[in-house]
């Protein structure tokens, strides 16, 4: 049966890169004792896929991945049976069985939510006003930057791939994340476009705001968390399945 699996990266995790989330979840199915499938011929692998690669750096309360079993317990006593082993700052959320026609994680992705907070030391004098620009900069029509890509430089309209932004102020927005509480200070939400086809990083629509705005902005300037990731009609991608 085919099964999604979401979880958090949190902590120190977020300087483990994807690679090595993939290798540390196929030890962890193995130290839980998942019943998982493998592939067959002479080099045989754990059929496992991950939704979309979270960037190093990055935390995430919206993680996931599709595995395939031969069996499987119910969902409540697999999650615990994963957090079990689970290293501190992974956390996994949810245990879904798909429907056997179910596509797999990777190709349904279209959108995921952000949040974004300064760091400290790098918060603008005004940050109102620094928030209050950057609402009237997502409010324009369009939105050019120049991109790098392998055969050179394009200009490209980001404002079609931005679904929705705002500024969180407290824990009762509906945007706000289950560790709001850990900013202490207030985020920028937005929805992105994210996928294969049109895959935009919020970093770059503030980088182009900060560039207008006359601010200084680094690579350090935000902490960055990524939130849900949502399939066709951000449908977030654990509605997909069902508990067990």
């Amino acid at each position: 049966m085919k099964i999604r699996i979401k979880f958090r990266k949190q902590g120190t995790m977020k300087f483990i890169g994807h690679l090595d989330v993939m290798r540390y979840f196929q030890k962890a199915m193995r130290r839980a004792d998942v019943d998982i499938r493998y592939s067959e011929g002479f080099s045989p692998h754990q059929i496992m896929s991950f939704a979309a690669p979270l960037g190093v750096g990055l935390t995430s309360n919206g993680e996931y991945l599709d595995i395939e079993v031969n069996s499987s317990g119910s969902s409540s006593e697999m999650v615990q049976r994963l957090n079990a082993v689970m290293a501190d700052g992974f956390e996994v959320l949810s245990f879904h069985r798909l429907p056997d026609e179910a596509k797999n994680a990777m190709s349904l992705v279209e959108a995921a939510d952000y949040t974004l907070a300064f760091r400290a030391g790098y918060e603008p004098e005004d940050l109102e006003g620094f928030f209050q620009g950057l609402l009237r900069f997502y409010g324009q029509d369009q939105i050019l930057v120049t991109k790098k890509t392998k055969k050179g430089e394009k200009e490209l309209d980001i404002r079609p791939l931005v679904y929705d932004l705002s500024i969180v102020r407290d824990s009762s927005d509906p945007h706000a994340p289950v560790n709001f509480d850990d900013f202490k200070r207030p985020l920028i939400y937005m929805r992105v476009s994210t996928g294969s086809s049109n895959n935009l990083k919020p970093e770059m629509f503030l980088q182009a705001y900060c560039e207008q705005a006359g601010f200084n902005y680094s690579p350090f300037t935000f902490e960055i968390q990524r939130e849900e990731v949502y399939g066709p009609g951000f449908h977030a991608l654990d509605s997909y399945g069902e508990a067990l």
